[in-house]
């Protein structure tokens, strides 16, 4: 898949790299790893500190592709993945290309 800054919300997410730039948990602001899974509320990704999990929604993130850098309010992919076509279709609507 090539990633745009619309489809970023519709794709597997899994193998990516991403940075948090801002949660509600200050801690976890400007933590880097790449996504090795995926549930409804969290991202769980694989750190210099190794596998830890992050709750979608308190987050902002990063996600790097080849294409790009994309940012990404975690409302927007607070969804399991297999469900995330259907509902974050609204939001994808509303992304700038």
């Amino acid at each position: 898949m090539r990633y745009n800054n619309k489809n970023i919300v519709l794709g597997e997410l899994i193998g990516l790299k991403v940075r948090i730039i801002d949660s509600l948990d200050r801690r976890q602001k400007g933590i880097v790893g790449n996504i090795i899974d995926e549930t409804k509320n969290t991202l769980i990704m694989e750190t210099t500190e190794g596998k830890r999990s992050f709750i979608k929604r308190i987050s902002r993130f990063r996600f790097y592709t080849p294409e790009g850098s994309f940012e990404v309010e975690g409302r927007e992919i607070d969804f399991r993945p297999d469900e995330r076509i259907e509902k974050a279709i609204k939001y994808y609507k509303r992304r700038k290309e």
